[in-house]
């Protein structure tokens, strides 16, 4: 479903797309740099250090068209504080909601970018978040609460699309994990399709699949590493693990042979099936075994020692490159987790976002729809 108004983009700075958290670089080459920039750094100084790059390409208090941090400054100074308190009040009722974000964020930006498609609701089941790959989707109802009290503060400034980005990093650092600046000044996008969200990396993707799916969103495999490191928190539904359980392809014999995933350890596949019985699809278990409610490195080493819990993060576990990562944070580059990860949550949120005015997005006035004018 799109909204019915033009759709023509201008070209200039104004109304762009961002691929990157600069929409002057390339998202490989900013990628690059950024990684450089924040490894020279020591975890003291790693925010500090982000913002430092964010001012030398130009992103900090610069001319709009570009994401920015501290975009509301001016226009809604109240902004990210009440995003904040929002999360606080929906986490005091239900610290669960704090993962949800998460994958709010993370199930919107990987679909035509960071631009709220996946809020939009259609009385015909046909938009984004009607897709199976967002099912069991929280958190909007967060967003919702948020954006009612900024309509309030600042009518028609804060986009939606921004509460998204915000709301996920307040999640982050609610959960024990570190704290960062986004850049804000999305805007809200005009189309949200079922079909779309068929791009969402899937539980049981393979690790080929998993690096195609981050390439084709300008990721590499150190995002792919420490953005699966936010199952560091949450949990997930016996449907997504009973396939290798119970149906895992088996080698030999034909006919379709299916059985348990044999690379998982036997006392730990016994533990699954104790968890998740055959049948029963909707008992949850922690994605990260033995520190589920806690930002920390814990997934990693799980996943390491073959102890993961969906299959595309055990994944990460069978290519050269991804497994090396592994490695490292948790051996010499142990104290540069909690930063990477920050600066790959940037990078994830800068993915297509929609800067600028006129006609290549909106500032929705309700999230759950577009714009009626």
């Amino acid at each position: 479903m799109y909204k019915d108004i033009p759709r023509s983009r201008p070209s200039t700075e104004s109304g762009t797309r961002s691929s990157g958290l600069f929409p002057a670089v390339s998202p490989p080459q900013l990628s690059l740099f950024v990684r450089v920039f924040l490894e020279s750094s020591s975890m003291a100084s790693r925010g500090t250090a982000m913002a430092l790059l964010l001012l030398s390409l130009g992103i900090i208090g610069v001319a709009r068209g570009q994401l920015q941090v501290g975009f509301y400054s001016d226009s809604c100074p109240d902004a990210e504080d009440t995003v904040a308190a929002a999360v606080q009040d929906a986490a005091a009722g239900d610290p669960t909601i704090l993962p949800a974000l998460l994958r709010l964020q993370f199930h919107d930006c990987f679909v035509r970018g960071c631009d709220a498609s996946v809020l939009i609701r259609s009385a015909s089941n046909d938009a984004e978040v009607d897709n199976a790959k967002n099912q069991g989707l929280r958190g909007q109802d967060v967003v919702d609460a948020a954006k009612a009290q900024l309509e309030d503060q600042c009518p028609g400034v804060v986009s939606c699309a921004d509460i998204i980005a915000l709301a996920a990093r307040d999640a982050v650092a609610m959960t024990g994990g570190p704290s960062f600046d986004v850049p804000t000044g999305r805007r809200d996008g005009l189309a949200s399709n079922l079909r779309d969200a068929d791009v969402l990396p899937d539980a049981a993707d393979s690790i080929s699949v998993l690096r195609s799916r981050f390439a084709a969103a300008g990721l590499d495999d150190r995002d792919l590493v420490l953005l699966t490191a936010a199952h560091t928190v949450g949990t997930t539904a016996c449907f997504f693990v009973k396939d290798r359980l119970y149906g895992f392809p088996l080698p030999g014999g034909g006919g379709g042979r299916t059985g348990s995933d044999p690379s998982i350890p036997a006392p730990f596949l016994a533990e699954l099936k104790a968890r998740c019985p055959p049948g029963d699809f909707n008992t949850r278990l922690p994605l990260d075994r033995g520190s589920g409610g806690a930002f920390d490195d814990s997934i990693l080493r799980n996943i390491r020692s073959g102890l993961a819990v969906i299959a595309s993060d055990a994944a990460l576990a069978a290519a050269n490159a991804t497994r090396a990562l592994l490695d490292a944070y948790l051996g010499p580059a142990a104290g540069s987790f909690q930063g990477d990860f920050a600066a790959a949550m940037v990078r994830m949120g800068s993915i297509g976002a929609i800067t600028g005015d006129d006609d290549a997005g909106e500032v929705r006035d309700v999230c759950s729809a577009f714009n009626t004018n």
